[in-house]
């Protein structure tokens, strides 16, 4: 506060000060009050202030888990070249599904792992919001998946599991690839033992053999067939996923064992299964219980392997069609990019295919 000292002269002097040193005062207290209630500055007022900025926050967040959109957001597909007939499947659905929800997607493909190598490592350069992974090689992919979550990308591996060293906290969706193998092996023993035929040997044309989901379905596979050991595998090539490949290897197989050698076969997709068919009439050898002949089995069912059952030629085939799998992918990929939670890992429910479900799953079988 201000000090006036006192002029000399007594108490006449004191008075004459003490009055004007009041009013400053109370001018002063005046002038403070009304800075204080121009800045609102009360404590009360100062507190809800600090509140409302706290629960900002969490509220900012839940409305983005919720209310997310993925408009404008770009999507990266990296996947097999749609020269592969599930592939250009699985492409199509998930460029179409993700595109309709307003994401900027585009879709890359090779149908070599070093091609695909080289696309991923691209966009992981490019910084999508989110990569969508069809592996031709778990192995050979892990490191640029690496890159992709060092540089805070996300990334979604459909079917095939990825590499062991780089699956921690990815996010996946996968086909029970196991049960996929189960599937075909116990077509191959059923439609023998319909044929009475106790034993027989098999013959298999995989998918690639780099891929884990080609080395889960043969764990299945053979785990299956060796509870029958009595049904032996002969014959077992890499058909890469490739219909006039698996027809070639198909026409190898029969030239080899000759006509009775072989008792039944596995394609592990249906496109691969119905060459075999073909490559086996062109040699004179008969297919399917009706005719006591070779029993084949498909999976990654498709219309011309649906259509080979009715015809009593394919003995079955497997679900993992490329439809149900990449609307899975696409509605597990919008949630990831609006901020939705997610399970870690989800499983595509797969299911065998045979002349007593066939009807069941003609529908969801014939639409590739």
């Amino acid at each position: 506060m201000l000090r006036a000292k006192n002029p000399p002269g007594g108490e006449g002097g004191r008075r004459s000060v003490t009055g004007p040193r009041l009013l400053i005062g109370a001018l002063l207290l005046l002038a403070l009050a009304l800075v204080v209630t121009a800045c609102g500055g009360s404590s009360s007022s100062s507190s809800s202030t600090d509140t409302t900025a706290e629960s900002s926050e969490p509220a900012e967040s839940s409305g983005g888990a919720e209310g997310g959109s993925i408009e404008g957001k770009k999507v990266t597909v990296v996947s097999v070249a749609e020269g592969n007939p599930w592939a250009a499947v699985f492409n199509k659905i998930v460029e179409e599904k993700l595109g309709a929800e307003g994401a900027d997607v585009t879709v890359v493909g090779s149908l070599e792992p070093a091609g695909q190598v080289q696309m991923l490592n691209q966009a992981v350069a490019e910084n999508p919001e989110l990569i969508i992974l069809e592996a031709l090689d778990s192995k050979a992919v892990a490191p640029a998946i690496a890159k992709a979550k060092a540089q805070g990308i996300a990334v979604l591996n459909a079917d095939g599991k990825a590499d062991p060293s780089v699956s921690s906290e990815l996010n996946q969706v996968l086909s029970d690839n196991v049960s996929l193998g189960e599937y075909a092996a116990e077509n191959i023993v059923e439609g023998l033992e319909a044929e009475g035929k106790s034993s027989g040997n098999v013959g298999v044309i995989a998918g690639t053999a780099a891929m884990l989901l080609t080395q889960e379905r043969m764990e299945g596979f053979d785990k299956v067939l060796g509870e029958h050991p009595s049904y032996k595998v002969v014959y077992e090539e890499d058909g890469n996923w490739e219909p006039v490949k698996s027809g070639e290897l198909a026409k190898q197989m029969f030239a080899k064992f000759g006509k009775d050698g072989i008792q039944a076969a596995y394609g592990m997709a249906d496109y691969m299964a119905a060459p075999i068919v073909t490559a086996a009439k062109q040699a004179g050898i008969p297919v399917g219980v009706k005719n006591n002949g070779l029993i084949v089995t498909g999976g990654n069912c498709f219309k011309v392997g649906i259509e080979s059952i009715e015809a009593g030629e394919m003995y079955g085939t497997a679900t993992e069609d490329p439809g149900t799998i990449a609307e899975q992918v696409s509605e597990y990929a919008t949630k990831m990019v609006e901020g939705q939670e997610v399970p870690l890992t989800e499983t595509v429910k797969e299911a065998r295919v045979y002349p007593k479900t066939l009807k069941q799953y003609t529908a969801q079988c014939t639409k590739a």
